[in-house]
C-alpha cells in the first residue's frame, strides 16, 4: 500500500471553516504499534474547531489534518499491533494527536492502542459518535467524582454530545439531573436523554438549588468563565464543579469566599484514554450500559465528506441539537 493516495481533509492556514480543503494525500504504511483503517464515519468534536483555529492545546503542524475519533475497518497492521487483523471492525478512540494520526480521510493510520472492537448493533454514525462522550462523562462522574444513586447532578450547555451522555449516565446510576440550556427548543430531547428538569437562560444559584431539590453534588460545566461562581454557590457542602470546556471564552476565576466547601477542577478525556486500567473500567461500564439499553449514542446530524466546511460551521452553531454531528466518509 505504500505510496497510495487517499482523499483527506487538510488546512494550510488556521482560520474559519473556509480554510478546510479536500486533497489527495499520500498515506504511508503503518509503523510499529499502528494499523491502517478504512474510515467509515468520523465523530466531530469542538476540539477540531479549536485545532483548525490554532487555539487548541497543541498547535497544528501545517499543512495539517483533523480528527481523532472514528469507526472503520482494519486494512493492514504494522509490527507489534496487538490482536488486530485485517477485516476487524473497530472504533478509534480520541487518544492521539491530530498532527500525527488525523482521521478526516478515506483511510488513516492510527495507533493500535486507540482501537476498540466495534459494539454490535450500531450503524456507522452511532459507532463514530459513541466513545468520546461516554468516556469523558464516565471519567467525570465515575472516576474523578463518584456520582451515586440519589445524588444531584447539574449539567450546563447540555445540548451537545457530552451533555446528552451525562444525562444518560445520571439516569443509568439513579441520580437526579438538571440540564441548563440557552432556550427551550430541545427540552423534550433532553428529558428523553435523562433530564429530570430543563432550565433555560442563566438561572441564579437559588433557582439551580430549587430545581435540584437541594445543593448540587456534582456540576459538569462546559462554559467556564465568571459563571462558575454561581455554579459553586449552587453546590451542597462537599460538592464538586468540573469545568470540562471553555465555551464562554473568558478566564475562569477562583470564586470569592462565602460559599460551601466545594471542589473545583478541570477535566480532559486523556485522563481516561491515557491510562489502560482506567480505560478498561470505562469501557466495561459503557458496554454494560449499551447491553442494558440505558446508554446509547445520540447522533445529531450527518454530513458527507464534501460538506466538511458546513459541518464545521454547524459545530459552532447555536442551533445544534443534542448529540454529536458525524462526518460520513464512505
Amino acid at each position: 500500500m505504500s505510496g497510495s493516495t487517499v482523499r483527506a481533509v487538510r488546512f494550510h492556514e488556521t482560520g474559519g471553516p473556509e480554510v478546510l480543503r479536500i486533497e489527495d494525500v499520500e498515506l504511508r504504511d503503518p509503523g510499529p504499534g499502528e494499523v491502517r483503517i478504512r474510515v467509515r464515519a468520523v465523530g466531530l468534536n469542538r476540539s477540531e474547531v479549536n485545532f483548525r483555529r490554532g487555539t487548541y492545546l497543541e498547535a497544528p503542524v501545517l499543512p495539517a489534518g483533523l480528527g481523532s475519533e472514528c469507526t472503520g475497518t482494519v486494512l493492514a497492521t504494522g509490527p507489534d499491533a496487538g490482536p488486530w487483523r485485517p477485516g476487524d471492525e473497530v472504533c478509534v478512540l480520541p487518544a492521539s494527536s491530530q498532527n500525527t494520526h488525523p482521521v478526516y480521510a478515506e483511510e488513516a493510520i492510527v495507533p493500535a492502542g486507540a482501537l476498540l472492537a466495534r459494539p454490535s448493533g450500531l450503524d456507522d454514525a452511532g459507532a463514530a459518535a459513541l466513545w468520546m462522550p461516554l468516556l469523558t462523562v464516565w471519567g467525570m462522574t465515575r472516576h474523578a467524582v463518584r456520582l451515586r444513586e440519589g445524588d444531584r447532578l447539574l449539567v450546563t450547555a447540555a445540548s451537545n454530545s457530552i451533555g446528552a451522555a451525562a444525562l444518560q449516565i445520571a439516569r443509568h446510576v439513579g441520580a437526579r439531573a438538571v440540564a441548563v440550556v440557552p432556550d427551550g427548543r430541545h427540552g423534550d430531547a433532553l428529558r428523553a436523554a435523562g433530564a429530570d428538569e430543563v432550565l433555560t437562560g442563566t438561572p441564579d444559584a437559588e433557582r439551580l438549588r430549587e430545581a435540584l431539590g437541594g445543593g448540587a453534588d456534582l456540576v459538569l460545566d462546559a462554559e467556564g468563565g465568571p459563571g462558575v461562581e454561581r455554579l459553586v454557590r449552587a453546590c451542597a457542602p462537599g460538592g464538586a464543579v468540573i469545568v470540562h470546556g471553555g465555551l464562554s471564552g473568558e478566564p475562569t476565576p477562583l470564586p470569592a469566599a462565602g460559599y460551601a466547601p466545594v471542589w473545583l477542577r478541570r477535566f480532559h478525556v486523556r485522563e481516561v484514554v491515557g491510562d489502560p486500567a482506567v480505560l478498561a473500567r470505562a469501557v466495561a461500564f459503557a458496554r454494560a450500559g449499551l447491553a442494558a439499553g440505558t446508554l446509547t449514542p445520540l447522533v445529531d446530524r450527518i454530513f458527507d465528506l464534501a460538506d466538511v466546511a458546513a459541518a464545521h460551521d454547524y459545530l459552532e452553531s447555536p442551533d445544534r441539537a443534542p448529540g454529536k454531528p458525524v462526518l460520513r466518509i464512505g
